[in-house]
């Protein structure tokens, strides 16, 4: 937008540099150009504004597919004066003297317009190709036609317009359509997903068939080697018993043994002592045997006296005890008189 100073009646006009400036007096062009600044009368001239920068236009379209489809095509068309001068002679870009402003709206004039022609390609792209087509190639091949429909335009080129760039930012169908659209896609991933869930699941009871087999294996193994281990403790048990029985009967006959040489050295002395005592005994029958009566009745006597233990009364008449002291005597006499003479015949 250009600044306009006053001073004393004369008016002094400054534009940017991306605006060209043009000023008419009585019908001809005085100047024209960017960035121009100057002063001029203002009851005489006429100042006339254009802008030479770039300029984006969005837009947002709505068209049938040929397979009757509704289709939204959003994006944004950017464009610039190429000849400020044709484009001033066809638009009205006259500036107010006094604050520099449009007197008019060229600007939107010539969006519209742009728009429109724009409008036109994008219908007539989207009405000749299905829908599934233009939501595969839909950006591209609009973005070309639209841009190769404005450069032909020829009321654009008289306009002196140039169309730098065209930019498709989507094309998309109705909600309905596209969740539509979406669904056989949708249910291909969802068979796909569930595919994976039923593998991983199928895999998962595979491992835990094998786990389990390899607990089974495990347990079949420990109880095979329970069973080594029970028999194993079982021998050991019945060798144990072997040899404590075989100790035992060791045992045993050691003792029976020492008991039957304790039993027949105790019968040997058991033989002994009666040999001894029946020698012994023989000898003092073979003594008592040449004894006559009367000693007999007296050794016989005196044992008995030394068995009793009192005696209280004893009663002996002289006919009783003369004659047997006279034997007993007698027969003392013999016998102590025997042996002297009867051991030189042994000699």
């Amino acid at each position: 937008m250009a600044t306009i100073t006053r001073l004393f009646g004369l008016s002094h006009l400054r534009s940017e540099p991306s605006f060209h400036a043009l000023q008419v007096r009585r019908g001809k062009t005085v100047r024209s150009g960017r960035g121009l600044a100057f002063w001029f009368w203002p009851l005489v001239n006429s100042i006339a504004e254009v802008p030479c920068d770039d300029r984006d236009e969005t837009f947002l379209f709505h068209a049938r597919s040929r397979d009757y489809q509704d289709v939204t095509t959003q994006g944004v068309i950017t464009w610039r004066v190429k000849d400020p001068t044709a484009c001033a002679a066809r638009i009205d870009f006259a500036i107010d003297m006094r604050t520099g402003r449009h007197l008019k709206t060229p600007l939107e004039q010539l969006s519209q317009l742009l728009i429109q022609s724009a409008q036109q390609h994008a219908w007539a792209c989207i009405a000749a190709a299905p829908v599934r087509e233009l939501l595969a190639e839909g950006v591209a091949r609009l973005r070309e036609r639209i841009a190769a429909g404005l450069a032909g335009d020829a009321n654009l080129a008289a306009l002196g317009l140039e169309i730098a760039s065209v930019r498709i930012a989507r094309v998309a169908p109705t909600a309905e359509l596209e969740k539509a659209l979406q669904a056989p896609t949708h249910e291909a991933i969802q068979q796909t997903a569930d595919e994976a869930v039923f593998q991983r699941r199928a895999l998962a009871v595979e491992k835990e068939r094998a786990i389990q087999e390899n607990e089974m294996q495990n347990r079949i193994e420990l109880a095979r080697r329970e069973e080594q281990l029970i028999a194993t403790k079982g021998q050991n048990e019945r060798m144990r018993a072997k040899e404590t029985a075989e100790a035992r009967r060791i045992e045993a006959e050691a003792h029976a043994a020492r008991r039957r040489l304790g039993a027949a050295a105790k019968a040997d002395e058991l033989r002994a002592v009666e040999g001894a005592k029946i020698e012994a005994e023989r000898e003092q029958m073979a003594i008592y045997r040449d004894l006559p009566p009367e000693a007999l009745l007296g050794l016989a006597a005196r044992e008995f006296a030394g068995k009793l233990q009192r005696i209280e009364h004893l009663n002996l008449t002289p006919e009783l005890l003369t004659p047997l002291l006279a034997n007993v005597l007698q027969s003392g006499a013999k016998f102590l008189d025997g042996p002297k003479h009867a051991a030189p015949e042994q000699n």
